[in-house]
This record gives structure tokens, sequence and C-alpha cells, in this order.
């Protein structure tokens, strides 16, 4: 553990060294100060003023001045290129972060035009710059503490420290210009990559059947004058959008890429001679159309949740005072709680409102209810304690609350439950509750016709704004999931945030709400704009929300994608991924006025950081949505068993490696019918998934015992 004056100490040596440094929370990577790294500092009096306030913060280093290279695991020098790796591990200063990961720090030249990036120049290659920052040691997160390298400490300001090498400043000048990282070390390997982009923009396409093959000849030719994994996997892949037909899953590509890589430069003309590369890669052609490959995007990053100004510092607060800190609850709470005080009240230029429903997937201990009680205390203080739901008790009772509330949050735990008696067809009235949701979600710009009533006329509720905040214990929620909840538009609807794991516990974690957060919450109570008189609650005209020039060009670019990823699921006959990639843009615009308004609520303007954004937070969402549908959702009851079964074997697999698991086990964790367990093993044992055996009785008699095992998966071949 950290002696607190300890990171007092440092933040003043880093100041010293003309580092402009600012706290972070506790155990975490999130700045404490309203505007993040914009507020750091290089004054001491400021420095010591903010751990005077927080003795155990994190020291976060704004990167201005700095190009920072943050190389992901501890095995991931620089992705297939030795020869680079080597390069930076004796250059610049090298901190070792808690995950294994490391930053290279170096003196960012003059007058490049450099930017921040996640994972673009090379996979597992982050860059760290103006607009950035880093958390640097002797700090802490759960997973371990911050250190310098023994020998390549920050000793020194950053103007002293040397320039990247000059690879390195080619690849991040050809990123800034727009242009695929693909290196030019050679007037060789510049005519291959010439040819590369040729190939890929040429008009006639790749058939299935030949993409594997094609691809990997042109890997040969490139790897053949030198040119490494990653330049090889970046023009792969941009041959793949612009030729195959339908594309190649990404992973299949960069299989394809990464077994080319492993031949030597001078080995790859015998393999092409000796027609390898077809004999190795068109068999599996038309596997890899069978199911294409959703590469899995991970946890959200952290740098996606960050919203400038209220968001912010309701997460802050909801940080800062809950027993188990964990950053995506109170983000996700934080955000359902500004949608609702906007609601009714701001849209933008397509009439999009700020109705949302997030669903966090934590565990049981993580402290799922602290973000919903940070929310009551909020409203409750705001005088809007009437705007809060806690469940779902019918269809009708959303609209009967909606029709006296027009705008109302509903904070719902165990909607996992929900979900799977929708899923199962087995309660008409939690269908009706989803159908309702449905409806209320689509309504938000329009008037929404209430059912009819004995002796009374239809009612109609004029643009209602339901928010929900929902959580769920991740296990059930998957188990939950079918081919018919991803497909009837409620799952697309949701922004589904998965939680890392519980926060390191802590006392004393009491605080009042602050001030700011309060007038927040007041002056969008007391907000009601381009209407006055008594029908002002009941039919409002809520402000438009204009964006800039430069927001709409970030807008088109978010929609062509995701109409692109809706094209490409329709020609591969895939009705989840298109429900899904469907509402894809219309949550990137609410999500960017929400951004809008949190940074700004006196006068709003979607911005393009706000576009931007909210379209690399939807797609990132969308696509992990995806993978883990790929992996749970089941098409049926059947399909859902099949799957517990291999997840029971698997399990066992863990603790007790290649020993058989006995039935007896198998049918107390999975009680079912005998003819259920006979079909569904049936099937696995077709698929080669499994084995079974019945040992008959040894020489003493007694009964036989019967066993299942998993079978080892198949060998790799020359393509993985």
């Amino acid at each position: 553990m950290v002696i607190p004056g300890a990171l007092l100490t440092a933040a003043l040596r880093y100041a010293e060294l003309g580092c402009r440094v600012f706290p972070c929370i506790p155990g975490t990577k999130h700045p404490i100060t309203q505007h993040g790294f914009r507020d750091a500092s290089g004054e001491a009096a400021q420095i010591e003023e903010w751990w005077a306030k927080h003795p155990t913060a994190n020291i976060g280093v704004a990167a201005e001045g700095l190009l920072v290279v943050d190389i992901d695991g501890a095995n991931n020098p620089w992705p297939g290129d030795p020869d680079r790796a080597a390069d930076l591990a004796g250059a610049g200063a090298v901190a070792l972060t808690p995950r294994g990961g490391r930053h290279h720090l170096f003196r960012r030249p003059e007058g490049v035009n450099w930017k921040c990036s996640t994972g673009k120049i090379a996979n597992g290659v982050d860059i760290r710059t103006d607009g950035g920052y880093i958390v640097v040691a002797p700090s802490e997160i759960k997973e371990g503490p911050y250190r310098w390298a023994d020998t390549l400490e920050l000793t020194e300001p950053p103007s002293q420290l040397p320039e990247p090498p000059a690879w390195l400043v080619a690849e991040l000048d050809r990123l800034a210009n727009g242009s695929p990282t693909v290196a030019t070390g050679t007037p060789t390997v510049a005519h291959v990559a010439t040819n590369v982009a040729t190939v890929a923009t040429d008009a006639n396409p790749i058939p299935a059947g030949q993409r594997n093959a094609t691809l990997a000849r042109l890997a040969g030719s490139m790897r053949r004058v030198g040119m490494g994994q990653t330049e090889i996997t970046a023009a792969l892949r941009e041959t793949n959008r612009g030729r195959c037909f339908p594309p190649l899953g990404e992973g299949e590509v960069d299989r394809i890429a990464a077994s080319v890589a492993r031949y030597p430069p001078d080995g790859v003309a015998v393999a092409a001679a000796e027609n390898h590369f077809d004999q190795m890669y068109a068999a599996a052609d038309a596997a890899a159309d069978d199911e294409p490959e959703l590469p899995d995007p991970g946890p959200i990053p952290d740098e996606l949740l960050r919203v400038p100004g209220f968001i912010d510092e309701v997460m802050h607060y909801t940080l800062d005072t809950a027993p188990y800190p964990e950053p995506v609850l109170a983000f996700a709470g934080a955000l359902t709680l500004q949608a609702l005080l906007a609601g009714r009240k701001v849209r933008d230029a397509m009439d999009n409102r700020t109705n949302l429903y997030v669903l966090s997937l934590a565990n049981s201990g993580v402290g799922k209810d602290h973000a919903r009680k940070v929310n009551a205390r909020i409203l409750y203080e705001a005088g809007l304690a009437d705007c809060l739901g806690t469940g779902f008790a019918s269809g009708e009772g959303i609209e009967d609350r909606l029709f006296v509330q027009p705008a109302s949050l509903f904070q719902v735990d165990e909607i996992d439950g929900l979900l799977l008696r929708v899923g199962q067809s087995r309660d008409a009235r939690h269908e009706a509750i989803v159908t309702m949701l449905l409806q209320m979600y689509s309504s938000a710009s329009s008037i929404y016709v209430m059912r009819a009533k004995a002796n009374h006329e239809r009612s109609v509720i004029d643009q209602p704004c339901l928010c929900l905040f929902g959580t769920a214990v991740p296990k059930l929620f998957y188990e939950a999931m079918s081919a018919r909840l991803m497909t009837n538009g409620f799952l697309a609807r949701l922004l589904i945030l998965e939680c890392r794991g519980r926060g390191a516990g802590r006392d004393d974690t009491e605080r009042p709400i602050p001030a700011s957060i309060l007038e927040a919450a007041k002056w969008w109570a007391a907000f009601k704009p381009g209407a006055s008189g008594n029908l002002a609650d009941w039919h409002p005209t809520p402000h438009r929300v204009p964006h800039t020039d430069e927001a709409a060009a970030v807008f088109r670019d978010v929609r062509e994608r995701a109409d692109a990823e809706y094209a490409r699921c329709e020609r591969a006959n895939d009705p989840a991924g298109m429900a899904i990639w469907a509402r894809a843009y219309e949550k990137a615009r609410r999500l960017a006025l929400l951004h809008a308004v949190s940074a700004c609520r006196d006068n709003p303007v979607i911005t393009p950081d706000a576009a931007t954004w909210a379209g690399s937070f939807v797609e990132h969402q969308t696509r992990r949505m995806l993978f883990m549908a790929r992996q749970h959702a089941s098409e049926s009851e059947f399909d859902a068993r099949r799957k517990r079964l291999l997840d029971v074997l698997e399990q066992w697999q863990k603790q007790h490696g290649d020993e058989w698991m006995p039935l007896w086990k198998v049918n107390r964790k999975l009680p079912w019918s005998n003819r259920e367990h006979e079909e569904v093993r049936d099937t696995l044992l077709q698929q080669r998934l499994i084995e079974f055996q019945v040992v008959p009785p040894g020489r003493k008699g007694g009964r036989p015992t019967a066993g299942y095992r998993l079978l080892p998966a198949p060998a790799p071949t020359a393509s993985e």
C-alpha cells in the first residue's frame, strides 16, 4: 500500500520536472477534478490543496508535450516486430503498468499533428499525447501499482526526453493523415504497399472459395520484401473490406496474416512455388462462411466513460461515496439521471430525445444499489422524487405512471428475470411489459394514445420520456438471452455495460451532495423551454440543440458504418445483427445530445467531440453485445440445454482436468428428464464436442458407471 504522503511528494516532484498533474480517484484511473486532465497544474499550491483533500488520490499526468506509447500485455513488446520492440526498450522513460503493460515516454516533436488513438497503430498499442493523460507511479489500482523500470525512470523534464524513433514518427504521420499504418521502409516495400492499395480498391471482387488463398498470396508478397505482421494485417483488412464478397471475419484475416508472417522472408518464395498457400487456406474458406467470427472488443474502455460536466460530476460523486467503487455502475447511473432531467426539454435536429434504456451487468456484492441510491437522493433534494420508479408491475401500470408523470426514471434490479420469462414465452404479463417499453421508447417524440377505459375517453401522453436504469447478474442475464429477444427490438434499444469487478472496499464514504450537482438538477427541474401557462408540463416544446458542421460530418460517418454493418448482416442472413445495427445511429444521436447538455446546459451545442464520443461508445457497445450474444444466445430451449451442458463440462474441466465427470453429478447440476439428457447428449456426440462412456462393473460387482468428458479442441491448422 502506498503511504499517502508519498503521493503528494511524488506529485510535487513531477511538477518540478515540468509535468502538469491532477488527482485521480483512489484505486482508479478516473480524474477527480471536474474537467479531468484539462485541470492539470504545475503549481505547488494547487497540488498541495488537491492532495490535502484527497491524500490517497492517484497521480495523473497530462500528456501535453509528450508522446506516450501505451503497450498492453506482458508478452506484447510490439505486435509481430521484435526489432521495433528493441528500439523502444532502451529509449526514453519506461513505466510498468499494473496489468503487465508498459508506457514508453518520448518528447513530442514540434509541429506534428498527432492525436490520441486506441489500437490504430498496432493491435494492443495506444498513443497518448496532447489531449490525453496517463497515471504514474506510485499510484495503485486494484491490479497493483504503477512503477518505473529500473534504469528508465522519469528523472528529467519531458523536454529533455529523446524524440521517438524515425519509424514511429513515420507511422504516426501516416495515421494523422488518414492513411493506414503500413510501413514503407525501403523502395521495394513501398512498391508492394502501393500494389496492396491497388488490390484493395480493384473493381473485381474476390468470390467465396478464393478469398483465403488470395489474401494469403498477397500476404506472402509483402512478407517476401520484409514487411512485418502489423503491416500485413492492415493491408489484408483493407483488401478484405474492399474486394472480398462477403468479407471474411477479421479474426480469420488476422490469422492469415499471422501465419504468413511466421515465414522468414527468404522462405516465402519456396512456399508459394510449392502451392502451399492454396493448400493451406482454400479448404478453410467455405468453413469461414458458416459462422463469421465476431471479434471480442472487450469491456468498455475507460476513456468512453467520460462525459464532461454534470455526468462526470455525478459519476465522481458516486465513486467517491461508494463502499466498493465501480466506474461502470457509476457512469450508467449518472448517464440515466441526466437523461431523465433533460427528458421532454431538449431535442436534436432530427427530433431525437434523451430517453435511454441502460443495463449494467455486475455480480452480487459489487454494489449495484449505490448508484440507484445516489440518483434517488439527488432527485429528492431537487424536488423530483415523483419521477422515480422501482419496478414494473404490468404494462398498464407503466402507462398509468407515465400519464401522471410523463418523465420517469425506473431503476430496476434483476431485470434478467423479466427477460427470461419473455424469452421463454411463459408469461403474457411480462410480454406486455416489454411491449409497453418498446412503445414508450418510440413515442418519445410524438404522442402515445392510451388504452380505452370504461366510462372514460381515450387519453394521450404527449412526448413520454421513460428512462430505464436496470441491473442484472451477468451469468443470469446471458442465460436469459434468446434469439427471440435479440430480434424483437428490445435488446436493440438497450445500452448494455459490463462491470469490471468489485472495487477495493473502503470506510468513511459519507459525503454531502455537491452544491453544483443539486444546482444543476434544480435548474433542469425549473427549465420549461418554448412554452408557458398551465399546459407547459403536459405539452412541452423542447429546446432544439444545434450541431456544428464538423459534428454533422462525424454523424454521417457513424451512420455509414452502421449501415455497412447492417448490410453485412443482411447478406449473412443474421437477423439479430440487423436488429441491433439498425438502432446504432439513433442511439449515437441520443448520446451526443446528452453529451452536449451535460457539458453546457445553458447553451448546449453538439460538437465533434460529442459526436465522436457517442459514435465510438455505441460502436463498441454494439460489437460487444453481438459478440456476447453469439456466445450465449440460444435459438431454442433445446439449444439452451446444449450450451448449458457444455458450460457444466467446461467448469468441471477447469477444476478436474481430463477426469470424466460422473453422470450422476451432471444430472444433479441439470435436473432434466432422461429423454432431454439423451437428446442433448446425442447431438453433442454427433458434433464431436463431448465423449460419453459407460464403464461396466468390476470383478466385485456393483453398478455400471457413466461419465462425460469434453473432447479437446481440434489442433490448429496452418491458417490459425
